[in-house]
């Protein structure tokens, strides 16, 4: 039985995937998060993470593609999970709320030309909302990755990215799939083949 269910699983990921290879408009939302990433890079600008819980590790894992390497030997990009400092994380939880832990943070770093790329299966994760609505009010980009339906990120905004899923695992995979074309692209577009 255990071998069926691996197949089955291993099966149901690659039909998500497939589904997000034959939706052209979804392709197109990708090549238009590369060059929102490139020209963020190029102008001297950085380029951030948010997300909750396995999102919160694929937020930092794509980061560090940019700030340490993907596939070259390269100069470093300015780019972090918002996450990543515990202290911070917990001061602001506890004296104001978890809802307000990537926005007041974006408030303090993040500049205009920055893009922010929030990370959320359900599309409603309070925090990323709130980072959306901040990074708005500051002229940051955003790029939301999110399942099927986008939730409240859908209409927040620049661009969506909505895999065309409502499991989470097969969701999460696909984001990572889809983070590291974006940053593959981004690093032959700044540094060539």
């Amino acid at each position: 039985m255990s071998i069926q269910t691996i197949k089955e699983l291993i099966k149901s990921s690659i039909d998500v995937k497939e589904a997000l290879l034959s939706d052209e408009q979804l392709v197109a939302k990708i090549n238009t998060a590369v060059e929102l990433v490139t020209a963020a890079f190029k102008n001297g600008n950085a380029v951030y993470f948010a997300g909750n819980g396995g999102s919160a590790a694929d937020a930092q894992h794509l980061a560090a593609e940019f700030s340490g390497r993907f596939y070259k030997d390269r100069k470093a990009l300015p780019s972090d999970a918002l996450h990543c400092n515990s202290s911070y994380l917990t001061a602001v939880a506890n004296d104001y709320s978890y809802e307000v832990i990537y926005a007041r943070l974006l408030e303090g770093i993040a500049k205009p030309g920055d893009v922010l790329i929030g990370i959320s299966t359900s599309g409603n994760s309070g925090n990323i909302v709130k980072a959306f609505e901040m990074a708005k009010n500051m002229g940051v980009k955003t790029i939301g990755f999110t399942g099927s339906k986008g939730g409240k990120m859908k209409d927040l905004g620049d661009l969506l990215i909505n895999v065309p899923s409502n499991t989470t695992p097969r969701i999460q995979e696909s984001h990572i799939l889809v983070g590291h074309i974006i940053c593959e692209l981004v690093e032959i577009n700044i540094f060539g083949q």
